[in-house]
């Protein structure tokens, strides 16, 4: 192996050499990749929510069902209307740009948990998919306990919400 000019090294054109020999953990993005926050996380949620998920209901509540009566008479298909546009609605996104308009906001993106690249569409679909049942059935909660933040519909699918870096700013 060649030895690196410090120079190169340090402007980041090339690796470090501790970088370069350091080994994965299985199952770890890359290297320079951090799982994101639950803090990360819950901020791109909400951004989703009022960008994506309040229009739909709007959409549901007044000209679907004629009012907040009308829903309250059918919650369930009610509901049903509101989830199947948005999971298909987010799936589009995540499948265009691994990334939601909330996780841009917040530079986060999702990703093959192995490889660090971008997950094949039929992951991030069965993703979106596992995530209703996660919601539905409070296994959310398992992020909690968890050092890297994977919830059971991440784990599942083999995908994983990572933190990336902005262009321009150095990763340690």
């Amino acid at each position: 192996m060649a030895k690196q000019r410090f120079r190169k090294v340090k402007q980041g054109k090339v690796e470090a050499p501790e970088e370069r020999s350091s080994k994965r953990r299985k199952g770890a993005a890359t290297p320079r990749m951090r799982p994101a926050t639950l803090g990360e996380r819950f901020k791109a949620f909400i951004t989703d929510s009022f960008m994506l998920l309040m229009p739909i209901m709007y959409i549901v509540f007044y000209l679907v069902f004629d009012g907040r009566e009308g829903f309250a008479a059918h919650k369930l298909l009610g509901w049903i209307y509101i989830l199947v546009p948005y999971v298909i609605v987010t799936g589009i996104f995540l499948v265009k740009s691994g990334q939601t308009p909330g996780m841009r906001a917040y530079s986060i993106r999702v990703v093959d948990a192995r490889s660090g690249e971008q997950p094949p569409a039929g992951a991030i679909w069965l993703r979106q998919i596992l995530a209703v049942w996660d919601f539905l059935l409070f296994t959310w909660i398992v992020q909690f306990f968890r050092k890297d933040r994977r919830t059971p519909h991440e784990l599942l699918s083999g995908t994983s919400l990572v933190k990336v870096p902005e262009a321009g700013t150095r990763v340690k």
